[in-house]
Order: structure tokens, then sequence, then C-alpha cells
């Protein structure tokens, strides 16, 4: 909060105004006393985010400011609600005790909550990581970086503007850091999509980058890590690691280790397709991603796993067989998948548990639920190593052997130690003889008391007699004033009632004075222990991250195997080929919303570069061509994660790209329409296609008028069935002239998504048949919609005197005669006079204010020219 011209400062808010203007762009929360306050304007804030009372303090004062607190108990209730509202929240505590001195107390900022750097449950979703990035633009590519604090997960990538995107997409990052000279050219490249913070251009610098790495790591050089080449990488992730020592997090020992997301192993999907295929998000409201049909993990461990396996598909064949291979044993052996699922449900969430011991977070109850998780692991263990099986026996060595931390934590806590160190009752016994004598002293109080007060009864002849403790002063005796006369001379009278007098007495004193003493020094010695103990445990945060990904590994993999079960899935054969042979395959989360008893309708796909390399299917819409094109695309991505498939049996050569276009999608937010959307996520697949590719095209050119779209379609798929890597398609069109290029097109064959025609309606069977379809079904389909009798019968009757006087033949005839071979210019010379007369004509012509019957005219001119030569 800005300080007020004039405004008479307070020492309390001199001290505050201070503090905030460190962190202007901060919610500051204040402590003061039992309460977290905030003040001016952040307190407007939050009492609106909180739902909290706004009220004054100093009202009618010269310093009058908006105020709006909590107890300080609740921030873990209050502190996620302005996170999650994308507040970035400064924590400033009292860093001295206000009994000890008698100026203002000490007070500073001891952490900095972003969307991107949080350790606070409420915060952060168990099966989803919670990724601070960083992007730095290189002179020639990008370098992005990625660290979850919350698990100690570190990434780097580097490459072009493309590749950053697809990875800022998947890996879903809360918080994004930029340097503050290319904000414009991130927001143009990437839009508002993400959370984003500016720093100063000088943390993002080679040497400063790579210097803050080796510190952290405390190398001579990141060779190690298998990072070293990646110049634009090291940028960005020293700019995180800078951030999280600007937020006050210093205590990063769990963030061991730093990895490199290698572009070339994995499967590449750009973010059009993982957005068309609806991997993890949808845009239709209640619809159900590939992720909530495929995870059934059992640990946040292994849902996060699951999560990056779907984001980064495998090329390697042996890695992929691995995994299938591992996923048939869990399969065959009900023991071993027993034995796992079993002890996988009582472990925590391992990986964040020893993050928070790292940086001094952790609680004893979660000292003692990280305890229990590395106990749950040893059956896991013991099961994988008796296991016959070569690479499950590997899994087994896999794990580290934590049995110290176990037996540490086991003698030094109470199984049922609190959530607060400060609640006392956490260190078990026989772990220090000075604390259990305390405990002693602190415990027999009660007997001792009663002792007290049945000796001083005898000794007076008062039966009335009553002991108890106030916080003014302490222990006391009471006498009801029918006794006042039988209180011994050398009893204190302290306080007087109406119906009676209390007393203190030097004893009293004395057993207060060591029981209070006892108790304060119990807290003191099991703060100290309990301190010793994660020191202890920090030691061991390697091998215990090593068990953590182990166990999510192993909850992958048993998550595939009751995919499999459940749903009658198939391991398929992957090899080097290139071919892609699926039988009666299934959409895997079309099939799971399918009402009960109802079957889905199995088609079969054959793709290979020699003979079938493009397959057009036509259709009416609402038939299900879109989905025999996404079930496609879904096979294969779960064949390369190592999942078994919805399919009768599934033959798939390696694709190293997939590609799709399915269905429009509005940019207008953004200024573009929808066909040129389309049209740009349409060039940059044909400007990256490989010969591994599979391209998924799904109603191209629909965008535009009726002319126009089947040119394009036409020349799309002319130029996939011409390009040398003979990319295999699958392309998907209501324009049944596209029918006619399998005439001429030898890679290209016709199919379509078979209907039953009765009488005045049609019956999806949403099966596919070899051979081109003729009609559309469009007024069919819109009579089933609902569409009112009028509007449907005088369609019928529009589209009848339309198809007498403008039929397709023209069309088609055209497109015929446009071959191929048009690309490369093959019908003359470059020299040639006649290629001079098409220019001119063409050039003459204004394209813009062409009917399409104008256009079609135009074109049939050129080729009576073309026919003439």
């Amino acid at each position: 909060m800005a300080k007020t011209k004039g405004k008479k400062e307070t020492p309390l808010m001199k001290q505050y105004n201070s503090i905030k203007a460190k962190y202007p762009d901060a919610i500051l929360l204040f402590r003061v006393g039992d309460f977290y306050e905030t003040f001016g304007d952040d307190a407007k804030k939050a009492a609106e985010v909180l739902g909290i009372i706004l009220t004054k303090r100093g009202a009618g004062s010269e310093s009058e400011t908006a105020l709006a607190g909590f107890p300080h108990h609740s921030l873990n209730t209050y502190l996620p609600k302005l996170v999650k509202a994308g507040l970035r929240v400064a924590i400033c505590d009292q860093l001295e005790n206000p009994k000890l001195t008698k100026k203002i107390v000490k007070r500073g900022v001891t952490e900095l909550v972003t969307p991107g750097v949080s350790l606070n449950d409420e915060v952060l979703q168990s099966k989803s990581n919670n990724f601070l990035a960083a992007v730095h633009f290189g002179k020639r590519l990008l370098g992005v970086s990625f660290l979850d604090v919350s698990t100690g997960e570190f990434l780097l990538a580097q490459g072009n503007e493309e590749y950053i995107d697809k990875l800022l997409q998947n890996f879903s990052p809360s918080e994004v850091l930029v340097e503050k000279q290319n904000k414009q050219r991130f927001k143009e490249l990437f839009e508002d999509r993400f959370y984003t913070f500016y720093l100063d251009d000088w943390v993002f610098q080679q040497d400063y980058g790579r210097e803050t790495l080796e510190g952290h790591f405390k190398v001579g050089s990141l060779k190690g890590f298998g990072v070293d080449e990646l110049t634009e990488g090291i940028v960005a992730s020293g700019a995180v690691l800078y951030y999280l020592s600007e937020t006050q997090h210093n205590k990063l020992q769990h963030i061991q280790n730093i990895s490199r997301i290698a572009e070339d192993h994995y499967v590449w999907m750009d973010r059009f397709t993982v957005r068309n295929l609806e991997l993890y998000h949808s845009t239709a409201i209640n619809a159900v991603t590939l992720l909530d049909v495929i995870d059934r993990t059992i640990s946040p461990m292994g849902g996060r796993l699951l999560k990056r396996w779907l984001a980064l598909p495998l090329k390697n064949i042996e890695e992929i067989q691995l995994r299938h291979d591992l996923v048939k044993y869990i399969i065959e052996n009900d023991d071993f998948r027993e034995i796992c699922e079993y002890q996988i449900q009582q472990i925590s969430d391992l990986e964040r548990l020893v993050s928070k011991v790292a940086t001094g977070k952790v609680s004893p109850r979660e000292m003692v639920l990280l305890k229990n998780s590395l106990k749950a692991i040893l059956p896991v263990k013991e099961a994988a190593l008796q296991s016959k099986n070569a690479s499950v026996k590997s899994i087994g060595n896999q794990f580290t052997d934590c049995t110290d931390v176990i037996e540490k934590v086991e003698k030094t806590l109470f199984d049922d130690a609190p959530v607060n160190i400060n609640k006392g009752n956490a260190i078990a016994h026989e772990v220090s003889q000075e604390l259990d004598d305390l405990r002693a002293i602190s415990n027999s109080g009660k007997e001792y008391l009663d002792n007290m007060l049945k000796r001083e009864t005898e000794r007076t002849g008062i039966p009335s007699l009553k002991i108890a403790f106030n916080n003014v002063f302490g222990y006391y005796i009471e006498v009801r004033n029918t006794h006042r006369d039988k209180v011994p001379e050398e009893w204190i009278r302290k306080q007087t009632l109406v119906n009676a007098e209390r007393y203190i007495t030097e004893e009293l004193k004395e057993y207060e004075t060591k029981i209070l003493g006892a108790e304060e020094k119990i807290q003191e010695l099991e703060q100290q222990l309990f301190a010793e103990l994660v020191q202890y445990i920090i030691e061991f945060v390697n091998p215990i991250q090593q068990n953590a990904q182990t166990i999510a590994k192993v909850d992958g993999l048993l998550s595939f195997a009751r995919l499999a079960i459940d749903n009658n899935y198939v391991r398929p054969i992957v090899d080097d080929s290139t071919d892609i042979e699926i039988k009666n395959g299934r959409h895997p989360v079309i099939e799971k919303q399918l009402p009960i008893g109802e079957e889905y309708i199995a088609n079969d796909i054959v793709l290979n570069r020699n003979q079938q390399q493009v397959m057009m299917i036509t259709g009416p819409n609402m038939s299900g061509k879109s989905a025999i094109l996404r079930q496609t695309a879904l096979i294969v991505l779960l064949a390369q994660m190592g999942s078994y498939v919805p399919a009768q049996n599934a033959r798939i050569g390696v694709v190293d790209k997939i590609f799709t276009r399915v269905g429009a999608s509005d940019n207008i937010s953004m200024g573009e329409s929808t066909f040129m959307v389309e049209m740009n996520e349409t060039a940059s697949i044909l400007n990256n296609i490989s010969d591994r590719s599979l391209v998924l095209l799904d109603e191209i050119g629909r965008g535009t008028s009726t002319y126009d779209g089947i040119s394009i379609a036409w020349a799309i798929a002319e130029y996939l069935h011409e390009h040398p890597s003979k990319a295999k398609t699958l392309f998907a069109t209501h324009y049944h002239e596209l029918n006619e290029m399998t005439t001429t097109f030898e890679r290209i064959k016709n199919f379509n998504v078979s209907v039953k025609e009765l009488k005045d309606t049609i019956i999806f069977l949403r099966k596919l048949v070899v051979g081109g379809s003729n009609h559309s079904f469009g007024i069919h389909v819109a009579k089933l919609a609902g569409m009112p009798n009028q509007v449907i019968h005088r369609a019928s009757k529009i589209l009848t005197q339309l198809e007498k006087n403008h039929t397709n033949e023209e069309v088609k005839e055209t497109l015929k005669e446009v071959q191929h071979d048009d690309l490369q210019l093959s019908f003359f010379q470059l020299d040639d006079p006649l290629l001079e007369d098409i220019r001119e004509e063409i050039l003459s012509t204004n394209i813009d204010a062409l009917t399409p019957i104008e256009a079609l005219m135009k074109l049939n001119e050129i080729k009576r020219m073309l026919v003439k030569k």
C-alpha cells in the first residue's frame, strides 16, 4: 500500500509500509498478535476474495485505513483462496517473542506464495503437478524450464516456438516467468493462456543461469545431468531458481536433479492435436477426457506420472515393449497385482511429503505418514524380487533400502503424533530421559494436588476446600465464607468473592513454578528433538524420492492392467514398420459413455505407405466419421504409452508425429475466423509431416464456400499423396466429389460410414465400408434434429431444383482434369507462351468479386486453354 502524503503514521503502520514497499505486487499478510491483518487496497481485495469483514483501523483519525484480517491459525483455510484467485501472497511473521521486547516487534516476510510456488496441500491438486515455468527467448531458439517445488521435479528443454508452445500446453504450468523485454512477444505467441510474472532482463543471462545451477547442485559442470549443451534451457532454469530465492524458498535440498525433455524421444503432438483429441481437457461442459477413462492409478504419484506418459508417448520400441511386458505380467499374476494394489492404497503422497521434510514444513503427523508409506513399499519390493520375470525383478531392485528411516521415525514419534509440534505429545517415550522426567512431573500434577487437598482439609478441618487454576494468579485454594475463620495465618488472601475467598500458599507457588516450567521445557525439548529428526531424514531425500518414483511407475502399470482387464483391451504389436492395422478398433472414451447394454460399433483401419496411404471417408454428419478418426489416434497413443488398446487386435508401426484437424474451433477472440484457424492448423500439419506421421483431417474446407472448400480439400489430399514422406492419412469429408481422386491417385482409397434408409428417415449403422458415398443426408439429419416440418419440406424442394439446374458433374470433370502433375507444371515448359497467357488470365481476374458459378466458369475457361494445348 503506497503511503499517502500528509497522512500520520503510527509506528506499526510505518513498519507495515516499509515491508509492503518491497512487495508492491503481493497481498501482504501482516502478523499482529493472533491475527494476520491486511491494510488499504490489500484489505479490499482480501475482503472480497475471502468473504471477510472489511473494517477500518484508526477510524476518524488522520491515520485511518481499510483493514481486514483473520486468525493466524486459519492461514491454511484462507491462503489457498487467495492463491487460487491468482494473487501473490507475502506472509509477514513476527520474528521475535512480543513478551521479550518493549519496542515494536520485529517482523519480516518469511514466505512469498504464488500460483507456481506453493507447498500448501489446499492449493495443490494431488494428481497434478504444480509447475513453475520460465521461458527464455534466445537468438535462434527458445528455452523453457519446469519446476514443481512440491515434488522436486526439475525439467528443461529448448526448441522452436511451436515446440515450446506444445510443452507449455502439456505441462500446464501454474505460473510462467518471462523477461520484461519479451512481454509483448510472449503474449503474441502464447496469448493469455498462462498466469505470468515478468522478471528483470539481467536474470536471463547465460553465465548467471549456469552459475546458479552449478551452485545449487554443487557441481563444477552440468555434463553429468546431460543438459550442458542446452544453453537456452539453462538460462530459463537459472531464472526459476532465482525466483525461488526471491520468494524466500531457500531450503531446496529435495531438488537433487535436473533432466532434459528429449524432443526426439517422444511422439510429437502439437497443441491443436492435444486439444482436438481431448486428452486432458475439453471445451464441452462435463465432457469426459481420455485421461478420465484411463486413469486407474491409486496414488497421487502414479496419477502425476500417468499424465506425463500421456503427454509424452514413447517412440523407442524396446521401451514400449518393456511396458507391455510388465502390463502382461501384472494381468496374468493375480497375487502380485493384489499385493501391489493393497500396499499402494497404504501409501501417501511420498514425493510431496519428502519435499516438506527438505523445506522444513513437515508436521509430526506427516512424518508418521512418510514412515508408514515407506513401510508399505516393502511387500511390493519383496514380491517383485521373488518374481521369475527379469523385468519385474528389475523393478524390485529399483527400490532403495529406507529401513533406517522407518526405524528412526518409529522410535522417535508416537503413531498418533499431532498435526502441530506445539501441541505436544509427538515425541515417543524413551527418546530423551530428560523429556520423560519432565512429563512425569507434569503428569503427576493431579495426583500431587489431590494429596495436598486431602492433607490441608484434614489439617484445617475445612470440608469444602477446592484447589483450582486461573491465568491471573495461577493456582489457588478457595474457601467458602462459612469456614473463613479456620484459614491458617500463613495463607495469603488474593481474591474476595460473594460467597468465598481465594488464597495462595508458598507450597502452591513452588509447585506452580515447577509444573509450568516443566511444560514450557517439554515444548522446547519436543521441538528440538523433532528438528533433529527432520535433519536426519533430509539425508535420505534422494532414496525416498527414488522409491516414490518407482512406486509411481508400478501404479501406472497397474492402472494399464486394470484398464485392460475391465474393458477387454488387447496387447498391440508395436514394430518398426510404417503400417497401421487395427481390427475392430473402438473409441476408448465414447464406448464408456454408451447406455448400458448398447455395444460400440467397432471398425477396421488399415493404413500403409504402399497401397492404402489415404483413406478418404465420406458419410453423413452424425454418422461417426470423427469418432473413427479420433479412435485411430487414441489407439496409437495408448499403444505407444505402453498400454493395451481397445481392439480385437492391432499392429502399430511406430508413429513419430500425430496431427489432427478435427472439427471447427473458432478463435474469434483473437480476431480469427473458423476458416482461418482451420487453415493455420492445416498449414502446420503440411509443413511438418514425416514418413512415420499419422494425419487425421476432418471436414477440411467446410469453413468457406463449396467450390473453395472442394478445391482446398482436393489440393491438400493431393499434396499428402504426392509428398515424399507418404504420411498415413485419414481424410473425412462431406465433399463426395473427392471420391473421384481414387481414379487418379493409386494410394487413395474410398470408404464410407454406412447408413440405412427407411422411407423418410435414416439409421446410422456407424460401420466403415469400402466405397464412396454420394449422398450427404443433410436434410434427414436436420429432420432428426427436430427441425420444423415446414422447413424440411421447403429444403427438399430447393434441393430438387438445385440438383436439376446445377449438377456436380462439371466440378467432377474439372477436378479429374486438374491432375497432380499440375504442381510440377509438367504440362509445358516454363517458357511456354501458354503459361504466360494463363498467368495473365489469373492475375487479371478479381477473385474476390466472383460468385461461385463465375469462378467455375473461369476455371472451365482455363481448362479449355489447356485442352487446346
